[in-house]
């Protein structure tokens, strides 16, 4: 069997995996952190000013050693910090944007020595003797693990997926630790009952960080994919699949933001072709797979198909949950803000003790959300200005104190999957006609 070797530039790293020596990995981050924040803030009170923590906080320095750190500890501290750098672009100015989004891309590889013990541990001494060859270069790095290709003695050509050591054990206890961290520098408010959210991130991350239960998402979308060539899933290979490693036919493909400056209308179909799923997913299958990040997707220039990689955020949702926000978007299409606050109060983005004024600010959000769905033809994702309208008025009802209310989990991960779409859109500056997609499934007789 051949095999590469790890070289130095492969920007490789052993992975922390007991509690002890990530905490103290956190631990030094956020002691770094407060350093930084002491020596510019002394540098700014010299100079007569008065800085906020939040300027201080958020610095290129402090961004820097916060990805360096998550990037080295990887698990569910680096996937915590990818989620909050997925929109930081508008949030924060573009240095410390740009380091942030290096948390996206950036992760270290383990060196041979882990992984080979990682294989072992799953596949057994002689895991070698089933493969003609086995590259120990990965060919992706991630939050979670890390993908090598292989070719099996019976000429199967694979992507598989390898957890890192330690990150399941560690999924409970990085949550906490992230969580106080953010109430310590003043992001989250002192107030806010955060611990229902962290209990579902906590399960969320569990369920993605078992490769067996990601392994029978892969089959079931493959299935409901079937009769649309248009996407490509991989095939799983459940004989080289356990808890902590996936297994997978090996597709190729490009980036799918590479093809940003690929013809107009090739930008625009393969948008559509998303959010057309992102709708099937919803409203038909009732399931979605919610992880935002865009190395989930990759695209085969030739056949000009959509690949479809990664299962592991895949998400269950009710009729019930699908009929809701159908009454929702009919409601936002027809401007009856009765019918659209008797959605949101089905769906569970405020309750009856929410003041009428509050109510009324989250509907407005709704209106901006769904602008795409509103607009009579082609939305042009390349220049609209509604991020930064959603998250003005957003932060503003964030602020307001007496309104503090975290949605249900399932809204928050539809969210996350309708805000990479929008991201990657606007990426593409593609032109989706969002209203006839959506349109068969908002009909009287569409089965909902």
């Amino acid at each position: 069997m051949s095999s590469k070797k790890l070289t130095p530039t492969n920007n490789s790293s052993a992975v922390p995996s007991s509690r002890l020596g990530r905490l103290m990995r956190l631990g030094g981050m956020a002691t770094g952190v407060a350093g930084n924040m002491l020596v510019a803030g002394a540098q700014q009170l010299a100079q007569g000013k008065r800085p906020k923590l939040s300027d201080l906080l958020l610095t290129p320095s402090n961004a820097l050693k916060i990805t360096q750190q998550l990037s080295h500890m990887r698990g569910a501290a680096m996937k915590l910090g990818q989620l909050i750098s997925m929109d930081a672009g508008d949030l924060v100015p573009p240095e410390i944007a740009a380091v942030l989004a290096r948390l996206r891309s950036d992760a270290h590889a383990m060196p041979e020595r882990q992984l080979r013990a990682v294989l072992t541990a799953n596949w057994g001494a002689q895991w070698q003797q089933r493969f003609t060859s086995f590259s120990f270069t990965p060919i992706a790095a991630a939050s979670i693990g890390q993908v090598h290709r292989a070719t099996t003695l019976d000429g199967r050509d694979m992507a598989i997926k390898i957890q890192y050591p330690g990150v399941r054990k560690s999924i409970s206890s990085d949550v906490n630790n992230v969580a106080s961290l953010l109430r310590l520098s003043g992001l989250l408010p002192k107030a806010l009952d955060i611990e229902p959210l962290l209990k579902q991130a906590k399960r969320q991350l569990r369920e993605e960080a078992d490769y067996e239960a990601e392994g029978k998402h892969l089959q079931r979308f493959a299935q409901l994919l079937a009769a649309t060539p248009e996407f490509v899933v991989p095939t799983l290979h459940a004989d080289f699949t356990t808890q902590n490693v996936l297994a997978m036919s090996f597709v190729a493909g490009v980036p799918v933001e590479s093809i940003a400056d690929a013809p107009q209308a090739e930008r625009d179909r393969l948008l559509s072709l998303l959010v057309g799923l992102m709708f099937r997913e919803l409203f038909e299958f009732g399931l979605m797979q919610t992880d935002p990040n865009f190395a989930n997707y990759r695209y085969d220039l030739q056949s000009q198909r959509l690949i479809l990689l990664d299962f592991g955020a895949t998400r269950s949702f009710t009729p019930a949950f699908g009929q809701a926000y159908q009454h929702l978007m009919r409601a936002t299409l027809a401007g009856d803000r009765k019918a659209m606050a008797q959605a949101g109060l089905a769906i569970g983005y405020f309750d009856d003790s929410i003041r009428a004024q509050h109510q009324m600010a989250v509907l407005d959000l709704f209106d901006i959300a769904l602008e795409p769905l509103k607009f009579d033809g082609v939305f042009d994702f390349g220049t609209t200005n509604m991020a930064p309208r959603l998250r003005e008025a957003g932060l503003a009802l964030g602020l307001d104190r007496d309104f503090w209310h975290i949605p249900p989990i399932e809204a928050l991960f539809l969210h996350r999957k309708l805000g990479g779409l929008f991201l990657l859109a606007a990426r593409l500056k593609a032109r989706v006609n969002v209203r006839q997609l959506a349109v068969p499934y908002l009909q009287a007789g569409s089965g909902l």
